[in-house]
């Protein structure tokens, strides 16, 4: 059985996540999102969202605008739930059909969904939008029934997410990040919702993709990776596609052994395998290379979560807290907050990771990722708000 020792695994993984090279060069934003399979977005604009970061990280070419023009003119990607809401490439539509029907049975088995309007409230809506054109929440009226708590919903929002969940609405676009509903053929190209795979072809592709993103994964990543099937379709794909998995040991940062999965091509992805750059990043706590927090931790001994819904009293580290990973290996931890209009950037805090030395080079290196995402959100001051003392 072939055997990968820990630094090459890293790299491997690294590689297939487009960070193991410099992020420049001429920029491919549809092949970005098509090579990582989806892209997070979040609500939350500590410096700039998830998303924006994300892309960023890939190629520093990439500008804030140009992911809204991919989904709303180019219609290049489409927004759905993978494991949280998520860009997806568009041409993966046609195997996506599944993940509606999911989402559909899923949501409408949720408590507060029995508080959403009736299927003639639904309908109104619908026709509502194919008169109006796209209509954020806000083009309704309905209010909150009972006593308020944090994830309640007025009833003709719950319809909206379940219609939308459910692929009958897609999202047209986004302003200042409200979402605008759109019909679902008026977004999703005509060709691409005419195509009908069988489930188990889509379960096949869906398994098949995940795993060529991972490089390697055991089956419980596999499954985790889309969030559009089940440990047991994942376990029955595994068997249908024997000839075309190779059975490897990966070595962990404990030095540890364990089983996976890897591609047929999997020999080959190593003969071509380069070091990555030295380069150092800032990572966004919603990047796809650490979501999962046990692979990263596995993979580079690195403990992460993020700490947003967490008390302050109770945080290990900070409120957003970025991973900073330079070549294939995380050095650090550094906590950030951006004022746009002052065009500021700070540092609230940072810290060192394990036995790393941080001398003089690796702070030159961390100073100038520090410009350059100052740069990116359009800031020209670095302002540190912690006082940290240089080797």
């Amino acid at each position: 059985m072939l055997k990968i020792e820990n630094r090459t695994v890293r790299s491997l993984w690294l590689k297939s996540q487009g960070l193991a090279v410099s992020p420049v060069g001429k920029l491919d934003l549809a092949q970005t999102v098509i090579d990582l399979g989806f892209v997070q977005i979040d609500t939350i604009r500590n410096v700039t969202r998830a998303q924006h970061h994300i892309l960023w990280s890939r190629n520093q070419n990439y500008r804030e605008p140009m992911l809204g023009k991919l989904r709303a003119q180019d219609r290049a990607v489409f927004e759905h739930y993978t494991h949280d809401a998520s860009l997806i490439p568009m041409k993966f539509l046609p195997m996506w059909q599944r993940q509606f029907a999911r989402k559909k049975q899923e949501v409408g088995s949720w408590n507060y969904s029995k508080k959403m309007i009736g299927p003639r409230g639904r309908e109104a809506i619908k026709a509502r939008i194919a008169k109006e054109g796209p209509l954020s929440t806000h083009a309704f009226e309905t209010k909150i029934e009972g006593k308020k708590k944090m994830w309640s919903r007025p009833p003709h929002k719950i319809a909206l997410d379940y219609m939308w969940y459910a692929g009958e609405l897609a999202t047209s676009h986004r302003e200042n990040f409200k979402k605008f509903y759109d019909l679902a053929e008026n977004v999703f190209p005509q060709k691409l919702l005419a195509i009908n795979h069988k489930d188990q072809d889509q379960i096949d592709w869906l398994c098949g993709a995940a795993l060529d993103r991972l490089s390697f994964g055991s089956l419980g990543e596999i499954q985790r990776f889309w969030g559009a099937t089940t440990a047991l379709e994942v376990k029955q794909w595994a068997q249908r596609a024997v000839d075309k998995l190779i059975p490897i040991q990966i070595q962990g940062h404990d030095k540890t052994w364990s089983q996976v999965y890897a591609p047929a091509n999997i020999e080959q992805r190593l003969n071509e395998l380069r070091p990555p750059t030295s380069r150092l990043r800032i990572l966004n706590p919603f990047d796809p290379a650490i979501r999962d927090r046990t692979r990263t931790q596995r993979l580079f001994g690195f403990e992460y979560r993020i700490e947003i819904f967490v008390p302050e009293s109770k945080r290990k580290w900070g409120y957003y807290v970025y991973p900073l990973l330079e070549g294939n290996r995380f050095v650090g931890r550094i906590e950030l907050k951006a004022d746009r209009k002052k065009g500021e950037l700070y540092v609230i805090n940072f810290w060192s990771e394990g036995n790393v030395k941080w001398a003089a080079a690796r702070w030159r290196k961390l100073d100038g990722e520090l410009e350059r995402l100052c740069r990116f959100i359009g800031g020209d001051t670095i302002v540190w708000k912690c006082d940290i003392k240089r080797s």
